[in-house]
This record gives C-alpha cells, sequence and structure tokens, in this order.
C-alpha cells in the first residue's frame, strides 16, 4: 500500500528533516525524511471513517501502534495545517474503533474476517485480535489531548468521542474488580503467552484500586493482572480525559468520575506496585496481583518502566523512576543485554539477547545528556543490519540477525529522538 502524499506535508517533513541535517549532520537527516515519508506512505489509508493506520508489516490497525507511530508528527502540526488534520484523522478511526469493541487491541480497515488466529473465541470480522491491553485505550486518549493542546481544534472531540472516553472511564473502573468482567481470551494449543489461564480470565487478582490488564504493550499475557507501567499511563491518560471532559464537553461528572479512578489508581501503585528492588531502594515492579506475586522486569515495549517520565509526566514518582532506571538499565533486569555492538532493554517476545530499538530511543529522550542521545543515535543507525531500517529488535552481537525487516513504530522511535535531539527539546527527565 502506498499513498501519494500532501505537498505541504512533504515540505513540513523535508523542512524538520533539514533541522537533523544542520544540527546532526547529512546522513542522520536523510534517515529521519525517509522514515517519515514512508510512514505517512506506507502505513496509512483515509477513507470516511478516517485514517487506517497498519504496523507496516501487519495488514491491521493497533490502537497503541498507530499513536506511536504519528507521535514525531505531533511535534510539526503548527507548520502544516494538512498534517494536523491527517492526525486528527487517526484520532477519529481510532474513536470509531473503540466504540465498536473497547476490549480489542486491533482492527481490520473493514469488517473482513480476517484474524490473526481464527480459532479466537472472538469472532468479530472487524476485530484483528481482541488482546485487552490498558494501554491500548490510554494510548489514544492520550494521543487526542496531546493533538487538541497542540491545534486547538475540537471538531473530532464530539459527541461520539465523548461517549467513547465515557467508556474508557466505565471499563477501567469495571476492571478494577476483574472479577465482574465480561472479558475473557481462550487460544487453544497456544503457548502460555499467548493466552489467558483460567478458563480465558487470567491468573488471580486482588482487589487494590488498579486495573486489570489481560495483555502488556507487547500482546504477551501478563503474568499478574496488575501491569504497573500501564496502570500509570491510565493514569495519565484519566488527567487528560478530565481536562477534556472540563474544557470541551462541560462534563462535570466524567471529570470527576476521572479523577477518582485516577487517585485509586496510583494510590494502589503506590501501596502495592512499589517494591524493594535488587539494590534495597524502592522501585516500581513490572507487574503485581496484589496478592504477593511480583515480577521485577522491564520489557522494551511502551509503556514501560523507563518510559514512564515520557508517558506518565504527570503521575510517576520521580525518586522511584529514578532508581528504577537503575535497575532496568543493568544485568539484574532478566530483559537487560549487552553484547559487542550495543546494550539495551529486550522482552520476553523476541529471542534471548535482543535489543529492541524502541527501547534504545527511550533511553536516549529519558537522558538529559546530549552526548549519550547522540551516542544513541549512532548505535540505531549501525545496528540496522545494513537495510537502512528500523527494527523491531536485533541480536546484541550481531545487528544482521533481526526480527521484523521494518517496524514503523521502531522507526517513530528514532525520529522522536533525532528531532528531539536536533531542536535540544528532550525533557530533562533524569533530573
Amino acid at each position: 500500500m502506498t499513498t501519494t502524499l500532501d505537498d505541504e506535508i512533504a515540505r513540513t517533513l523535508r523542512t524538520a528533516a533539514d533541522r537533523v541535517r544542520t544540527a546532526l549532520g547529512t546522513e542522520l537527516g536523510d534517515r529521519v525524511e525517509r522514515a517519515l515519508v514512508r510512514t505517512l506512505t506506507d502505513t496509512v489509508t483515509v477513507d470516511e471513517d478516517g485514517a487506517f493506520v497498519i504496523t507496516g508489516d501487519i495488514p491491521a490497525m493497533w490502537l497503541r501502534d498507530s499513536t506511536t507511530q504519528m507521535t514525531p508528527y505531533l511535534r510539526l502540526v503548527g507548520e502544516s495545517p494538512a498534517l494536523a488534520g491527517l492526525l486528527w484523522a487517526v484520532v477519529a478511526r481510532q474513536v470509531r474503533l473503540i466504540e465498536h469493541d473497547p476490549y480489542g487491541n486491533s482492527f481490520n480497515r473493514g469488517p473482513t474476517g480476517a484474524h490473526y488466529d481464527d480459532h479466537d473465541l472472538n469472532a468479530d470480522p472487524l476485530v484483528w485480535e481482541q488482546k485487552y491491553e490498558v494501554d491500548s485505550l490510554a494510548y489514544p486518549v492520550t494521543f487526542a489531548h496531546a493533538l487538541w493542546r497542540a491545534t486547538g481544534s475540537t471538531a473530532v472531540l464530539d459527541e461520539r468521542a465523548h461517549r467513547v472516553f465515557r467508556t474508557v472511564v466505565d471499563l477501567w473502573t469495571t476492571e478494577q474488580d476483574h472479577d465482574r468482567s465480561p472479558y475473557r481470551f481462550v487460544r487453544s494449543g497456544a503457548i502460555a503467552t499467548e493466552t489467558l489461564a483460567r478458563d480465558g480470565r487470567g491468573t488471580s487478582v486482588a482487589v487494590t484500586g488498579m486495573t486489570w490488564s489481560g495483555f502488556r504493550p507487547s500482546d504477551d499475557a501478563c503474568t499478574y493482572g496488575y501491569n504497573v507501567p500501564a496502570n500509570l499511563f491510565a493514569a495519565q491518560a484519566l488527567l487528560a480525559i478530565a481536562a477534556i471532559a472540563r474544557s470541551v464537553w462541560e462534563d462535570g461528572a466524567l471529570a470527576a468520575d476521572a479523577d477518582r479512578l485516577r487517585a485509586a489508581i496510583t494510590a494502589g501503585v503506590a501501596r502495592h506496585g512499589v517494591v524493594t528492588g535488587p539494590s534495597g531502594d524502592p522501585v516500581y515492579a513490572y507487574e503485581v496481583d496484589g496478592l504477593g506475586g511480583v515480577l521485577l522486569m522491564d520489557d522494551a515495549n511502551t509503556p514501560s518502566l523507563l518510559s514512564l517520565p515520557l508517558d506518565a509526566p504527570d503521575v510517576v514518582d520521580r525518586t522511584v523512576w529514578e532508581a528504577t532506571r537503575s535497575f532496568v538499565t543493568s544485568p539484574a533486569n532478566p530483559f537487560w543485554f549487552s553484547g559487542t555492538v550495543a546494550s539495551g532493554v529486550g522482552s520476553p517476545h523476541t529471542l534471548p539477547r535482543r535489543v529492541w530499538p524502541i527501547a534504545l530511543a527511550v533511553e536516549g529522550l529519558v537522558s538529559s545528556s546530549a552526548g549519550r542521545r547522540r551516542e544513541v543515535l549512532d548505535v540505531l543507525v549501525a545496528t540496522d543490519g545494513g537495510t537502512g531500517d528500523m527494527h523491531e529488535s536485533f541480536d546484541v552481537d550481531d545487528p544482521t540477525r533481526y526480527s521484523r525487516p521494518w517496524f514503523s513504530w521502531a522507526d517513530a522511535m528514532f525520529c522522536e529522538l533525532a528531532l528531539a535531539t536536533a531542536s535540544e527539546d528532550v525533557r530533562s527527565v533524569a533530573g
């Protein structure tokens, strides 16, 4: 699939890449322009329902990926009304998809009946896969909020969006007590990370104030039902819902419900999700169940523990996060890998000793060191296996061994780091 790029948008992307060329060199600028153009031309289709965004290598739209793929363009919407309109079209499509199935994580362009696995319980012809993930709802909400703040437009924040934001709050409230939930996910014959225990209900959890998630941002099943970075990201999204509810819809009840839920989630994280780390300092766990089960690790996919200052800046405890970052970027994290060409965070979703470019880009974005950010950019360029594209993961000793030849989400994170570094616009998240 290839679409024609609007001339105004093309000029805007070229100008942005020129800023990278000036600040960081021709090679990085050229790569940024190619990546920015390719995502829009090769993954986005606009129709009467908005903009449908595939991953680049899978013909389905993930609510999470479609947001992260568009994130670098947010900083450019003030330079191009056409680009702003395109991003709002993505939000419009996301809103429609959430309205159709708020438990779905990925969807077909139309009711084609295509599925990742035809034997899943959910047979909805519009749903590619119904792996319920808290972040799949948080990403479109925070993206819509950021776009609203950047453009001032409320055209897409209509009554449909109003209903959908209410649905998000109600669903997360329901999932505070997962025993009340109608959701189940069973994939017959699948490995443990591809299905849920207890006949599709997932492992047992206590009521903690946090909201339950069946799957992680990696699409792997949660070991314990409360994913801590996803809960903090949800708390950030609830701030966004409350702000839009008050300012756009004048809906004080929705804002109040969002505020109450956010307070319950953050209190639950503070009580159950902050544990003693390997160094003896308080750190965020990756997952907990409120029954004593604790998983100490981090995953490359965002929201992650490492990405919390980017995804949940207003709710994260910075002191706890600093200790958590030290843990995540050390051998104490079972998914931190170090080799001859790179070191970084990987994922149980891919092979051992595979680092993810997404996680490397996040490491750069949360660093206050300009030198470290440039070092990460150079590593990303040097580990593309000679393809010119960002991959899902690569071997820390041999970057020609990688997964997914082109991963648009990884390309977007590379662009976000390069654009932020070139504009000296990286938040000082490291203190």
